[in-house]
């Protein structure tokens, strides 16, 4: 890839590292529906002020709009409901660590999809890695018994293939504006979310001045910022590329927790993470690269 193309991705992982952090403030006083909920409508408000601003183009058919909106449910609503509800059991750093698994989901379901990546030997030795990693970083709750931190887990495995998925889907929408594929798509899961957070969690109260700052921050800086970005260059590196930015996002927001929340990551989950890292090397080529270069 471009070095221009690697300087977006590493910023946009550690400001989506971030977003965990941001996580964790909102769920000690709001429900991890109302963090989807404002997340997306704070993020869809930034991204449509983009759009007037700079005059964007909108597509005129109905039925793009509804395949928008829905890619918007399943690509935003729901993992940005599953990572809040997981953290009510997990450590930032953690459920980032478990992020980290998003490339491998991307390259298994990039293999089945009509006209996707195919995946080679070593890629399949990623993915066996990578879940060996997602297993040791859930031992913790196996061995004893923490069934609320094993469910966190899966909570957050779930999250990952949601993305993969919905990665995988975009390519199909290159022709549209990024700008409105991101404003589209944030409207879309506002329509779901809001309505659901209403009925299952009532009315949110947030008191705490940091609660305010939390849901700006993840409104505007890790989505409507990093979505106007990542509909950019999605298109020029590609979905199994692209997901390396979950290499990023666990350094920052383990960093993160541990400054400003307080937070320990087991070292056993960090060996977790070190074997989710080799796996993602071996799917990106660079760990065979760097071995070809000392043999020759």
């Amino acid at each position: 890839m471009a070095p221009r193309n690697w300087f977006w991705i590493i910023l946009l992982g550690a400001i989506w590292g971030c977003s965990f952090i941001f996580n964790a403030i909102l769920i000690r006083e709001i429900g991890p529906l109302w963090v989807t909920s404002l997340r997306v409508a704070i993020g869809a408000l930034g991204c449509w002020s983009v759009m007037i601003v700079l005059r964007k183009p909108l597509p005129a058919d109905p039925v793009l709009w509804f395949k928008l909106c829905a890619l918007g449910v399943l690509a935003y609503a729901v993992p940005f409901a599953l990572f809040p509800l997981a953290q009510a059991n997990l450590a930032s750093g953690v459920a980032a660590i478990v992020n980290a698994l998003t490339p491998i989901m991307t390259v298994i379901v990039s293999h089945f999809w009509p006209g996707g990546e195919r995946a080679n030997r070593a890629k399949g030795a990623g993915i066996v890695l990578g879940f060996a990693g997602a297993t040791i970083l859930a031992s913790p709750a196996l061995s004893s018994g923490g069934q609320s931190e094993l469910w966190a887990v899966g909570a957050c495995l779930l999250a990952t293939l949601c993305y993969a998925v919905s990665l995988n889907i975009t390519r199909s929408f290159r022709s549209v504006e990024p700008t409105a594929l991101a404003a589209i798509a944030l409207t879309g899961a506002t329509i779901v979310s809001t309505p659901l957070a209403l009925v299952v969690e009532g009315i949110p109260v947030m008191a705490r001045t940091e609660t305010w700052l939390a849901v700006l921050a993840i409104g505007l800086l890790s989505t409507a910022f990093t979505f106007q970005v990542m509909y950019r260059v999605l298109p020029r590196v590609g979905a199994t590329n692209f997901a390396t930015t979950t290499f990023i996002a666990p350094i920052s927001a383990i960093v993160l927790g541990v400054m400003l929340l307080g937070e320990t990551v087991p070292p056993i989950q960090l060996l977790g993470m070190l074997v989710v890292f080799v796996g993602l090397l071996l799917i990106d080529g660079r760990l065979l690269a760097m071995r070809r270069k000392l043999a020759a």
